[in-house]
């Protein structure tokens, strides 16, 4: 059950979790929050993975399976009052648990050892609701890692965190590679680079036809306003268009990213059958 229970807002330990809604203190500390039974859950599948948990005794009666596990992973297990959760928790309504996990991230060298067949890089991606739902949707289209590169939002974000359902624990995470040396790293590891963009000449469908999807690809996804800048159309292999059919003027980068990774996905696995 549960360890000693804090009761000040002026806790150093709830000081140090409150510092980690900042990037900085969450950079200096290599330390993220994580929220909710599914995070935890997630983050406890990970040697290592979580470092404190923050309970509320309703929480505790809710979920006292994780409570078990967390015990018996050696995590300290703090409670703490339903105001010092409020203070603590980056939602409107509180869970009433909130993890304090380690960094996951792994370096890009690692996340392409495997020659990975299907990656997704975010580029200038800078809305963390949007990041952690592409990382989703990359997670459940099997892609084998996701990419922010150093333009991009911080995937430790607490909005980022929550939006990802979990998805952050369960592939590998490359964060802050700068694109000039991101894709001839991803061609090295056998993988043909496409920019999602409106301005490709060839739409998704066409390269569908054509079998470029076929084999090991990576996706670059650009900003939610103004796309991939043109220095990086530049260096691509190729750039795709989502077709529009209807009267719609764009798609929003989480449905055209959901489009582009399932698209390839069943190419690849069209293509193993």
């Amino acid at each position: 059950m549960a360890g000693r229970e804090l009761t000040s807002l002026h806790s150093p330990r709830v000081k140090a979790a409150r510092r980690l809604a900042k990037r900085a203190f969450r950079q200096r500390e290599n330390r993220f929050l994580a929220e909710g039974p599914q995070a935890v859950r997630e983050a406890l599948t990970l040697p290592g993975g979580l470092v404190e948990l923050f309970t509320t005794a309703e929480a505790e009666n809710r979920h006292p399976e994780l409570i078990r596990a967390a015990d018996a992973a050696g995590v300290d297990v703090l409670r703490v009052s339903g105001e010092i959760m409020a203070e603590l928790a980056q939602t409107v309504t509180p869970q009433g648990l909130l993890a304090v996990c380690g960094f996951i991230d792994v370096p890009l060298e690692r996340a392409l050892e495997q020659r990975p067949r299907l990656v997704t890089v975010l580029a200038h991606v800078r809305d963390p609701g949007n990041a952690g739902t592409v990382l989703r949707t990359a997670d459940a289209a099997g892609a084998s890692a996701v990419v922010f590169t150093d333009a991009s939002v911080d995937p430790y974000n607490g909005k980022c965190v929550r939006a990802s359902a979990g998805s952050l624990f369960h592939l590998p995470v490359v964060v802050g590679p700068r694109v000039e040396t991101l894709i001839p790293a991803l061609r090295e590891s056998g993988l043909t680079v496409l920019a999602a963009d409106g301005a490709g000449k060839r739409s998704l469908d066409e390269a569908l036809d054509a079998g470029v999807l076929a084999g090991p690809t990576a996706w670059i996804f650009g900003n939610e306003a103004w796309g991939l800048p043109e220095e990086i159309l530049r260096q691509v292999d190729e750039v795709v268009s989502v077709p529009i059919y209807g009267r719609a003027e764009s798609l929003n980068l989480a449905t055209a990213a959901a489009v582009c990774l399932y698209a390839s996905s069943r190419a690849q696995r069209a293509a193993a059958s």
